[in-house]
């Protein structure tokens, strides 16, 4: 586990989460300390001693991330000045042949890392199942001569967010236009470093302005930076070293390309390269092992022969010199991964195959289905949403020309609102927060739902009793609660509602949002929807407002009362991204099963249009810029951080 310098410890901490929702999970990172079935995370390194011995002390599940532990091993008794015992190992994995080189390799005659003895057939003859992310350790472990339950499970991807590319970019003096590679990881010569360098000079020949970095720990045995030096490169390739996850994963989204090229290779998986993909980078792989199993249309591949050199070089110029392309292509490859190597689904056949192989009984390995003939998955039949007519909506809003005139003016959104809550039932109750009566009649006449209730910001333990008329003469009554949202604990028991609706509310919140969220959480029955929406401070129309030297805010003006002393409404306190309002929701327990944005009215503006150039210019997203945020949230647990860090200064 981190903060272990290992991919596999990022594997493992990434799959606690998703994985301790379908199994009972004990984290153990010392000998002895395991209860119930062991599930093995083992790496050809010395940080996995420990959990490749107590494989063999207790078997259990071994998840074989490359088809060879003879560095493993090495660390295990050469390292421990135990030459016989690794004498012994090399003999059990391949007989009189490997004896012979083990001899060899302790008469210091050669090194202690040979391709014919993968040191696999102890742990494997140990193991009650195993696990792999490829085809290719699949059929290496078969060849090994095991025959016990084998699982070949897609290795989970990353899908971090783009991040600071610009930030990044500036770290290393580029403009947004600067043609950028990257190799990430470990820096071993296998990774292919020398040849991927030799090919980046032939590009600097046509594109002078593009730059290379490698950003990861160098091998100590690995000369990189006079090799960079002799190739007179100094001007064109940084090497940034070892660097945290955050700037790991930044230098990541900098880069147009990522390299991400091996030779030999023994089937290891790279959580580097999910990572890459996973953030829609174009990146260019070996055509070997593991990495010749993705997609075509997901990456491009190089053979590993005489021509790579040249394959390298062309991959890379047409890259750069069609930037379109490699967007197309990194965007392909987050879709695919997104859909394929996803955490959660990852983790569901982890907890299948646990469970097979606790009771004996045989797993059925998922069907592969090539993506363009992939059927769709089946879904649970959604409810189709409920088209409220606008004439109904202001029907209920014309009893004072004040409320007519709101009315006029949000109607788009309150059609958006009505359009993306769940329909109910009869014996289904929901809650409006904030209920200003305006869309509250049309929850129970035209979404169905048999119990409605509001409420609003007052002396706690106040009910109202509401009511109103609509101009064609429908009358409509609720009970109105009041207390305060951020400090009182809501008046109703657990799991009431099956659906709640916080419309323009948050944003007026000033303290702390997070109480409301946990007190929704607690009144919404498991898989409840909680509808929110809210003004999208990233909006087109809050971008340019920054830019021409105005307040982002929807609502940034004071509001002068209309008579002296006159109290009048609370401003925004604080207004939202739409990717704060995602965080929002998975941080108190939902998933986000809608997040959209769009316009409060439907007046075109086209004199924002041109900040979308910009957002083309610096490759920054052009989603979600609408000034409405329209999000719904299905319940999936408990509230999982009461302050999270970005949100509260000072939180988890």
């Amino acid at each position: 586990m981190p903060p272990a310098k290992s991919g596999i410890a990022d594997y493992s901490a990434a799959l606690v989460e998703p994985l301790a929702k379908y199994t009972e999970l004990t984290i153990f990172e010392k000998p002895g300390t395991a209860e119930g079935m062991g599930l093995y995370q083992i790496g050809n390194n010395g940080f996995h001693a420990y959990v490749y011995e107590e494989a063999l002390r207790r078997p259990g599940v071994v998840v074989l991330h490359e088809s060879n532990l003879h560095h493993l091993i090495t660390d295990l008794t050469i390292c421990r000045q135990d030459w016989d015992a690794y004498v012994r190992e090399c003999e059990f994995d391949g007989g009189a042949a490997a004896l012979a080189f083990a001899e060899r390799v302790r008469r210091l005659e050669v090194g202690p890392d040979y391709e014919g003895v993968p040191m696999l057939k102890r742990i494997l003859g140990a193991s009650r199942g195993v696990i792999v992310h490829s085809e290719a350790v699949a059929n290496d472990v078969r060849a090994a001569g095991y025959t016990g339950p084998l699982a070949k499970i897609p290795h989970g991807a990353w899908l971090p967010e783009m991040g600071d590319r610009m930030g990044f970019r500036a770290r290393l003096g580029l403009s947004e236009s600067t043609p950028l590679i990257g190799v990430f990881g470990f820096l071993k010569p296998y990774k292919r470093i020398a040849e991927s360098l030799r090919a980046f000079k032939r590009l600097i020949r046509v594109r002078p302005d593009a730059r290379l970095v490698l950003v990861g720990e160098p091998h100590p045995e690995f000369p990189l930076a006079s090799i960079i030096r002799g190739m007179g490169l100094d001007e064109h390739v940084r090497m940034l070293g070892f660097t945290p996850i955050e700037d790991f994963n930044g230098y990541i989204a900098a880069c147009d390309v990522i390299l991400n090229l091996r030779f030999p290779t023994v089937g290891e998986s790279s959580g580097t390269l999910l990572r890459s993909l996973g953030m829609g980078r174009a990146v260019v792989v070996s055509n070997i092992g593991s990495f010749a199993e993705f997609p075509d249309s997901i990456c491009l591949k190089v053979p590993v022969d005489a021509t790579e050199e040249d394959t390298i070089y062309e991959y890379l110029n047409l890259l750069v010199s069609r930037p379109e392309l490699a967007r197309e292509m990194g965007a392909r490859a987050r879709a695919w991964v997104e859909k394929e190597c996803n955490w959660d689904l990852c983790a569901q056949q982890y907890a299948e195959f646990l469970t097979a192989v606790e009771a004996g009984r045989p797993w059925a390995q998922p069907v592969a289905v090539p993506s363009e003939i992939q059927p769709e998955e089946p879904q649970e039949p959604e409810a189709s949403p409920v088209v409220v007519e606008p004439e109904y909506i202001q029907s209920w809003m014309a009893e004072t020309e004040e409320s007519k005139k709101y009315g006029e003016i949000h109607l788009t959104r309150f059609e958006k609102t009505l359009s993306i809550t769940p329909p109910g039932t009869e014996n289904d109750r929901i809650l409006e927060m904030g209920a200003y009566l305006q869309i509250t009649p049309s929850l129970q006449s035209k979404l169905g739902y048999g119990y409605v209730r509001g409420c609003y910001y007052g002396p706690a333990g106040q009910v109202d009793q509401r009511s109103v008329t609509s101009s064609t003469g429908e009358t409509f009554s609720c009970e109105v609660d009041l207390f305060d949202a951020e400090k009182d604990l809501f008046p109703y028991p657990d799991e009431h509602f099956s659906t709640v609706l916080c419309c323009e509310l948050i944003e007026h919140l000033p303290s702390d949002p997070m109480h409301m969220m946990a007190e929704v959480n607690r009144i919404l029955k498991p898989g409840g929807h909680f509808v929110l929406t809210t003004p999208n401070i990233a909006s087109l129309r809050a971008l340019r407002a920054i830019l021409d030297g105005y307040h982002p805010g929807f609502f940034p003006a004071y509001i002068k009362p209309s008579k002296p002393g006159e109290e009048v409404e609370a401003r925004h306190a604080r207004e939202y991204t739409a990717k704060e309002i995602y965080h929002l929701l998975l941080d108190s327990g939902f998933e986000v099963a809608l997040l959209e944005t769009g316009e409060f009215r439907e007046i075109p503006r086209p004199e924002d249009q041109w900040i979308y150039h910009l957002l083309d210019r610096y490759l920054l997203p052009k989603e979600l810029r609408g000034d409405g945020i329209y999000a719904v949230g299905r319940k999936t647990g408990p509230l999982k951080k009461r302050y999270p860090a970005w949100l509260y200064e000072g939180g988890e």
